[in-house]
């Protein structure tokens, strides 16, 4: 198979080719235009009147619990199904209700001037995403084809090891609650971000303190990795980023405790901050009810991003680079598709603010944890709510599926098992065939790991780690009896961190060791 890119990608204008696809594709109008005919309804207002009418056409004027705005709107939904049954446009009730009822507002696709930077942006996303794209698709394409037996022995063992984590110690963050945690990509570091406006680099598993970097006056909402950071990149150039509520979103070295460049723009709290895959651009939340994309490079704001009623608290990439997740305290989470600046998804099912969203390695799940103390899982093929995991007693703070490395930390030391015969040719030695066959099967069962589950903290204290293919508990993890404001996985699977309301920190291992 070729690589799929930007330019050998085709434009193909029949993708309603299909008899199915236009029968769902028509569904999908008529629907639509049903509720565009619905918000032209004149329904009165008075509860007397809305029973009235639903007892005039045969409905029950009350359900169980149901409350009278939830009953207008069920006369609303009723009389629009009668009208499209019927082919009407309009069903008015009655003379009086219409002199009640105001008219909603259309609510028209509008359009914003872009600059040439951010043109130049979707095409190097798109031409960065396609091919990632097609690698992952190709990936699950041979996963699927693994033998029953040999999924069902992965995760007796994967699983096995995550229920084993245990407490291996905690550690004072700084003077005010750690509001985030992240491990470094090498997953040799740990950093944490609090409210006293300090961002801290630690040693882990050890937890001793590396560097304080101090470039906030306030709150510090959120950090991010770069993804090739502690990596291939050197500690002079910019290897993180932070978000806090001074405002400003700061971009770091590890080498120095100021601030390489500060990015101002937002008009309110900052909250959370992601690294895109490409390591280009960052993105940030806020409570100024936006989230923007920044350019790493030129530290300019490329992308002003509007759509939540209320503020921005969350804001994560899809690993393919394609696609943006924000969830905000107006329980509502969407998905952009950062190529074309469409929202691709609308996250709709939460009754109160979504605190954490993550998406899967697979590319089509997202994890949403929120106020009303649940994770909702989504899935992005059906544009719905897949699973919905009553998670916590409290506020569902934060969701991190577990995205491994390229290799398994046995592969990463390896030297390679086979013989080099003398005469200039390759040939395998036969003692070192079961080896090889062992690294093989080992470097399928690494593979087949990442988001094979997940991790997420709440207000009650606890820290659940979660199977991500029936979403059952695996195992919960008391703190120091604060609330967890984060959590995160390390990538090598060997570690999990909590950083709590009570100024701590914690580091969870299996079996309570290293």
């Amino acid at each position: 198979m070729s690589e799929l890119t930007f330019d050998t990608l085709l434009d193909d204008g029949n993708y309603q080719g299909s008899e199915r696809a236009r029968l769902e594709n028509q569904v999908i109008l008529d629907e639509l235009e049903r509720k565009k005919k619905a918000r032209n309804l004149a329904v009165p207002t008075d509860d007397n009147k809305v029973k009235a009418r639903l007892r005039e056409i045969g409905e029950p004027i009350t359900l169980f619990g149901e409350r009278p705005p939830d009953r207008r709107d069920r006369l609303i939904y009723v009389l629009s199904q009668i009208n499209a049954a019927r082919g009407e446009d309009a069903m008015q009730v009655d003379e009086e209700s219409s002199d009640e009822s105001s008219d909603e507002e259309e609510v028209e696709e509008f359009y914003s001037p872009g600059s040439l930077e951010l043109l130049e942006a979707r095409r190097f996303l798109a031409e960065y995403s396609l091919p990632r794209a097609q690698q992952r698709v190709a990936q699950q394409r041979i996963d699927s084809k693994m033998p029953l037996g040999r999924i069902i022995d992965i995760r007796k063992k994967v699983f096995a090891e995550v229920k084993s984590f245990a407490n291996l110690g905690s550690q004072i963050g700084d003077e005010r609650p750690v509001s985030q945690v992240r491990f470094s990509p090498n997953s040799k570091y740990l950093l944490t971000g609090s409210w006293a406006g300090n961002v801290k680099l630690w040693n882990v598993p050890d937890c001793t303190p590396v560097r304080t970097y101090r470039g906030h006056t306030d709150r510090v909402g959120g950090v991010a990795w770069h993804p090739q950071a502690t990596k291939s990149l050197g500690e002079d150039v910019v290897n993180f980023v932070s978000g806090a509520a001074d405002l400003s979103v700061n971009l770091w070295s590890l080498s120095s405790e100021t601030p390489l460049a500060t990015m101002k723009g937002h008009a309110d709290r900052v909250a959370r901050v992601a690294f895109h895959p490409s390591g280009k651009y960052v993105a940030s939340a806020s409570f100024d009810t936006t989230w923007r994309l920044w350019d790493v490079a030129t530290s300019k704001e490329l992308l002003l991003q509007e759509g939540h009623s209320k503020e921005v608290f969350s804001v994560e990439f899809q690993d393919d680079g394609a696609l943006c997740a924000s969830g905000g305290l107006d329980a509502i989470g969407r998905v952009w598709d950062l190529r074309t600046g469409r929202t691709a998804m609308v996250l709709d099912g939460h009754v109160q603010p979504i605190f954490g969203i993550s998406f899967s390695p697979n590319g089509y799940q997202i994890a949403t944890g929120a106020g009303d103390d649940t994770i909702r899982i989504w899935d992005m093929r059906s544009l719905k709510a897949l699973y919905t995991i009553p998670a916590h007693m409290s506020n569902v703070s934060d969701v991190r599926f577990f995205y491994a490395d390229e290799l398994p930390p046995s592969h990463a030391t390896s030297t390679p098992t086979h013989d080099v015969a003398m005469n200039g040719t390759d040939e395998a030695n036969p003692d070192s065939m079961p080896a090889d066959n062992d690294k093989g099967r080992t470097l399928e069962e690494w593979k087949y790991r990442s988001g094979l589950y997940l991790a997420s903290g709440g207000y009650d204290g606890f820290v659940k780690l979660w199977s991500a293919d029936d979403w059952q508990l695996l195992r919960t993890l008391p703190t120091d009896g604060g609330k967890v404001m984060s959590v995160d996985l390390s990538h090598d699977g060997r570690m999990l961190a909590s950083g709590t309301y009570n100024r701590n920190y914690q580091i969870f291992t299996p079996d309570g060791g290293i």
